[in-house]
Order: structure tokens, then sequence, then C-alpha cells
């Protein structure tokens, strides 16, 4: 994040308002206050929430994603929730979600849900991966 920001890149964090909420995004930077969230995740305290919709970039985290870019969640569904509208657009430049995983968390097949939505990336110690949906 610090490099990031250092590259003149806006930084934003996930916030969750509520357990079946979209989740919402706003601005970190160095020295920003963060306090955990009901889940202990960190969260920006103040500032201005950013819709998903404005994001170009979305690192998400996962348990475990195969070769056709779904991806295994926590189980919440703060994801699917929140990037729902991309199932609007057969193909889409942004937000890009890029999962963030090791190269061992690939499985052969996922069974996909209508309401998954699907990564357009993975970053492994690898490298960044496209898959089919993002190529």
């Amino acid at each position: 994040m610090h490099a990031a920001h250092r590259a003149g890149r806006r930084v934003h964090l996930p916030v969750i308002a509520a357990p079946a909420a979209p989740m919402g995004f706003r601005e970190w930077r160095p020295g920003r206050r963060l306090t955990p969230n009901r889940l202990g995740i960190p969260e920006p305290v103040d500032g201005t929430t950013r819709h998903p919709r404005r994001m170009d970039l979305v690192l998400t985290p996962l348990v475990g994603f195969d070769a056709a870019g779904n991806r295994l969640g926590m189980g919440g569904g703060f994801y699917d929730r929140t990037f729902a509208f991309l199932h609007r657009r057969r193909r889409w430049h942004h937000p890009r979600l890029v999962g963030v995983a090791h190269d061992f968390q690939q499985v052969d097949t996922l069974a996909a849900e209508p309401w998954d939505v699907p990564l357009w990336g993975i970053l492994t110690p690898s490298g960044l991966r496209r898959f089919p949906l993002g190529q």
C-alpha cells in the first residue's frame, strides 16, 4: 500500500457497513487511523466512501481459485454482493478484480453459482495471470 501511495496511486480499503450490504471503499493514506471492524479487519475510520463502480483495480482475498477465474472466498458473500453489477456486462474493464493467492491455492474446478463474480486475474508468487473473462 505504501509503494502504491508513493507511486501516486490512490489506495482504498473495503468498509463493511452491514452484514448484508455491499462494501464501500475509503481512501487510505500513510498515518491514517484504522479501526478493526466487527470481523477484526482494519478499516479507515473517516473519509468519503467510494462506490465500487469507481474503482480501477480491486485486490481480493480468497481461499481458492480455479483456471476459469472462479473464486472461493471466506463465505460472507461480500465481494459477490459488492460487484454484482458486473454480471450485467458481458465484458468489463473496470474494476478489474484480481485475486491475491499462493500458487498452491489453485484447485482443478470450483462449482460457480449464478451470483459468483469471476476474477479478471490472479496474482501469485509466480506472477499475474489473466483469466478468459479478462482477455
